[in-house]
């Protein structure tokens, strides 16, 4: 029976080494980019967002080395991109003790926020709390958590939610694997959901609800549904990047201008040029 409090995936979180850098080069590829934020002493961190309907993606930089940081650190040292995957849980307390009667023991849950600037200039902010399987249970090498939004209108704020490459939703969170239908089956035991083949022998593991799929592949056939990117940068295992729904594929090339490129009926922007992750835009 899939988890009744963790309703598929919330956003996206892209490790990045210098954060304000990374909003800048955001922004140059066509997508509004929140105000800075700051989180607590304990999580050491600071992100911007890049919001979209139902879900974002998550530009973490690490401020401040401290134990909470410690693995996002040691991603960190290899490369920048995808470190983990947020779900959305509906309540945090019962999604933890749903993993827990399934095997994983949580951590958390833990309560946090981070000061929000509205765009009248108020100062208000965004409350959060959160759950993790556990950080040895990464399927693909990718860490997934879950989020509870207390303050959903700090988040979602309109006026954040519109980007000149047409940015709508995520589709797809893809995952570069050796053994892309064992890793598959790993994340699918975790959500307790059941995975599919795709056409090219990729497997999907849909995240719940109407929420992207995650999609498990190899190195060579990742090329070949994007023959025309360079994949320089991406490990044999792990996080690739994300397929994006637009409003307007042509807005979108014009967005990403020189940084992206057409291959497979989608622009894209290789890894090299995205801190890490490649970005596949597509008709919504």
């Amino acid at each position: 029976m899939p988890l009744q409090n963790v309703i598929g995936i919330d956003h996206a979180v892209v490790m990045v080494k210098d954060l304000d850098a990374a909003a800048v080069n955001w922004k140059r590829l066509g997508f509004t980019i929140s105000p800075r934020g700051t989180h607590s002493a304990k999580m050491g961190s600071g992100n911007y967002t890049i919001m979209l309907d139902p879900d974002y993606i998550e530009l973490l930089g690490v401020l401040t080395d401290t134990e909470h940081n410690a693995p996002a650190r040691a991603f960190l040292a290899k490369r920048e991109g995808i470190e983990r995957i947020a779900f959305t849980a509906v309540n945090s307390a019962d999604g933890a003790e749903e993993i827990r009667a399934r095997g994983y023991e949580p951590i958390g849950p833990t309560d946090f926020e981070r000061p929000v600037t509205m765009p009248d200039g108020s100062l208000s902010a965004a409350k959060f709390t959160t759950f993790q399987w556990p950080v040895a249970e990464a399927p693909g090498g990718l860490r997934i958590f879950a989020c509870q939004h207390k303050t959903r209108e700090t988040v979602w704020i309109p006026e954040l939610m519109k980007h000149a490459n047409g940015a709508q939703r995520l589709k797809q969170v893809l995952v570069v694997s050796t053994e892309p239908a064992k890793d598959a089956a790993h994340l699918g035991r975790m959500i307790d959901r059941d995975v599919r083949a795709e056409a090219d022998g990729a497997i999907a593991v849909p995240s719940g609800s109407d929420r992207a799929d995650f999609v498990f592949l190899t190195r060579d056939q990742l090329g070949k549904r994007y023959p025309e990117v360079a994949f320089a940068g991406l490990p044999e295992r792990g996080s690739a990047g994300m397929v994006i729904a637009t409003s307007d594929l042509a807005a979108a090339e014009k967005a990403v201008g020189n940084a992206g490129f057409r291959s497979a009926g989608a622009v894209c922007v290789p890894p090299a040029t995205a801190n890490g992750t490649l970005l596949v835009f597509v008709g919504a």
